[in-house]
């Protein structure tokens, strides 16, 4: 089950009166998304998909069928956040769904940035910043997020960077304008940027279509052209200077490019304790940054090496202005560049230089919870959590090998 099969039976089934807080690309299945954390433009009112998950029923690794009681508090916790494919095959899963208006409001600003325009640069650069400022610590019901792609000018020739601004507000459109002139009046939303419409409308919005289609384009199932893609992501501590702006801008028109998602975090992401779940990206963590790169399918998957070198790029260049100590990623955009287990001699201490990017201080729980319900890993990949297991002596045993407790 995908995400929008979720959306269109909750909207259905509830007159419009709930929702789900999960991600807005409409092909990603329910249970990887749940399994890594899942975020959306809700997240800031409610959550990631995951801290709104209820129970489980999973097969673990002796075979067994087991529901939340039956698995214990321990594998569910892990569940929740740490990631597919290391503690058992995760078969149903309940989930708690959240009021939401009858009326809900978005809107998209749009801002070309004319290669060479030192006018237009400066002023966006302005316009990011303050929005930088502001934009995770917004009222909870007000998503505003950016996006950079390139745009062909009128000839179809030159690339110029183009800046989109896109919000969801739990509220009609007047709440909305409302909110924006309080707390970024530099956007200049007006009331033609606005369009009031039902939640399941809105991930619609979201996910293209803008032109009032009906929910029923959710059940669409017309097999699409094959493609290839690839996410990194980082988040943000301190908003990012201009100079990283700049560096920023300047990427996404290079040959081969893609495009930068920031999210703003903050509102319920902030105030949930970063042990609730694996998912440990809370408080003090106000934006996360996606680089993304697709290409089309396999005529062209030659070029593999331009687009992936382009999504490294922009993520070494972000370096000195996203989170340190570790540096933070997601695991539902899994990056093997981060580090991989070695089959066969799996270790605990070796696969912290990725999981705590992750997961930071769960990691060890998580490893633990393995250690309890799969030590000879059934379940197993290049990123799986590996088993750690604290015996009377206080050693750690892990993988192959045991290190001291001290």
């Amino acid at each position: 089950m995908c995400i929008r099969d979720s959306y269109y039976a909750v909207a259905r089934d509830s007159g419009g009166s709930l929702g789900f807080p999960a991600g807005i690309c409409p092909t990603v299945c329910v249970g990887g998304h749940l399994s890594g954390g899942g975020f959306g433009p809700m997240m800031r009112k409610h959550g990631l998909a995951a801290d709104n998950v209820v129970d489980a029923v999973v097969v673990d690794a002796e075979g067994r069928l087991l529901d939340r009681v039956g698995m214990g508090e321990g594998l569910f916790w892990a569940l929740r956040g740490g990631g597919g494919g290391s503690f058992g095959v995760v078969v149903s899963w309940t989930i708690r769904l959240v009021p939401v208006p009858r009326v809900v409001s978005a809107f998209t600003v749009r801002r070309l940035v004319r290669r060479g325009d030192q006018r237009q640069t400066q002023s966006t650069l302005r316009l990011l910043t303050r929005w930088q400022r502001v934009a995770h610590a917004l009222p909870d019901d007000l998503f505003v997020k950016v996006g950079m792609e390139p745009k062909l000018d009128d000839a179809g020739g030159e690339r110029h960077p183009q800046v989109t601004f896109k919000s969801l507000f739990l509220g009609n459109c007047s709440g909305m304008i409302a909110e924006m002139s309080t707390h970024l009046p530099e956007l200049g939303v007006t009331p033609s940027d606005c369009r009031d419409m039902s939640w399941i409308q809105s991930m619609l919005y979201f996910y293209g279509y803008t032109n009032g289609q009906s929910p029923d384009v959710l059940l669409d199932r017309t097999l699409q052209p094959k493609e290839y893609y690839k996410i990194k992501l980082d988040y943000l501590t301190s908003p990012i200077p201009a100079a990283g702006l700049t560096g920023l801008l300047a990427r996404i028109v290079e040959d081969r490019g893609g495009s930068i998602d920031i999210d703003p975090q903050g509102g319920a992401m902030g105030s949930t304790p970063e042990s609730a779940t694996p998912y440990a990206h809370r408080r003090g963590y106000l934006y996360n940054v996606q680089y993304f790169v697709k290409w089309g399918g396999d005529a062209n998957a030659s070029r593999e090496d331009g687009h992936l070198g382009w999504v490294r790029g922009a993520h070494a260049f972000m370096a000195p202005y996203v989170s340190s100590g570790p540096r933070a990623a997601y695991v539902n955009f899994r990056d093997l560049d981060l580090g991989r287990n070695v089959e066969g001699d799996t270790r605990y201490e070796a696969a912290r230089a990725w999981g705590e990017m992750y997961f930071r201080g769960n990691f060890r729980r998580l490893a633990m919870v393995k250690g309890e319900v799969d030590p000879e890993q059934v379940f197993w990949s290049e990123q799986s959590i590996p088993p750690l297991v604290v015996g009377d002596a206080g050693e750690r045993q892990s993988g192959s090998g045991s290190v001291s407790d001290s």
